[in-house]
């Protein structure tokens, strides 16, 4: 019975020790991609896009607005098929602005695809970055700050921000020093 007490204190001892040895860090993506000109480029032109977008479609809701007072005004004026045939218009009129508003705006929209297509690389380059550091400094965690968890302390000696950024500089000097040599 003691030896198994023994065994059991020795494992759990062994267990709790593994524990703090344990390496963690943390980042602020947020401020990652701020630091990376790429990314601010590709979100001025993410909310340039954006801003057409949205030109396009108050345009076209104007038109329906148009059409909708000039009915309104001649309504009492004009015959029953006309009127229809005037509704009519004004609805498919709205149809097309709604369309087109979901055309661009909708998750599997055009300005989500323009989103997908210039920022993706880009946190992929962020997250192979981490992992990067993670794995040549044996971080066993790595925490996002700038996102939903919530931290209430952190050590800024653990913040690995900044050697993300360096990690990407590094990489992306030699993606440049090879596009080069092309």
């Amino acid at each position: 019975m003691n030896k198994i007490i023994v065994s059991f204190s020795l494992f759990f001892f062994l267990a709790i020790g593994s524990t703090f040895a344990q390496k963690y860090a943390y980042v602020d993506t947020k401020y990652i991609l701020e630091n990376i000109p790429e990314y601010t480029d590709a979100q001025t032109e993410l909310d340039e896009t954006a801003k057409k977008y949205q030109e396009e479609v108050e345009k076209a809701f104007d038109e329906v607005d148009k059409l909708y007072k000039a009915y309104q005004a001649e309504s009492v004026l004009l015959p029953e098929d006309i009127k229809k045939k005037k509704e009519q218009e004004i609805v498919e009129k709205e149809k097309e602005a709604r369309d087109l508003q979901k055309k661009y705006f909708n998750p599997d929209g055009d300005l989500f695809k323009k989103r997908e297509e210039l920022i993706q690389p880009i946190q992929e380059k962020v997250y192979d970055a981490i992992q990067q550091l993670s794995l040549e400094n044996n971080y066993s965690f790595v925490f996002d700050k700038s996102g939903s968890l919530t931290i209430l302390y952190s050590n800024p000696k653990l913040d690995i921000s900044d050697d993300v950024l360096d990690e990407i500089g590094n990489v992306m000097q030699t993606v440049r020093k090879e596009n080069r040599k092309k």
